[in-house]
């Protein structure tokens, strides 16, 4: 399979201008889900400029619009 880069770029939200994984999906997850994290496509715009990209922190983000 090849990777779409240029394409996942488009929709990128991760705000780390330096991650060198930036449009590499497979490399983002394997990376975060190693550190027991989950990627910032995975939070709001708001909870992903924390940088906390833990899988609390998503428990904690999904428990909010929930209610």
């Amino acid at each position: 399979m090849e990777c779409k880069e240029k394409e996942n770029l488009k929709d990128c939200p991760c705000t780390w201008s330096d991650c060198p994984r930036k449009g590499i999906c497979c490399e983002c997850i394997k990376y975060h889900w190693g550190r027991g994290e989950l990627p910032a496509c995975f939070f709001s715009k708001e909870a992903e400029k924390t940088f906390d990209r833990s899988i609390e922190n998503f428990i904690k983000e999904q428990t909010k619009k929930s209610q």
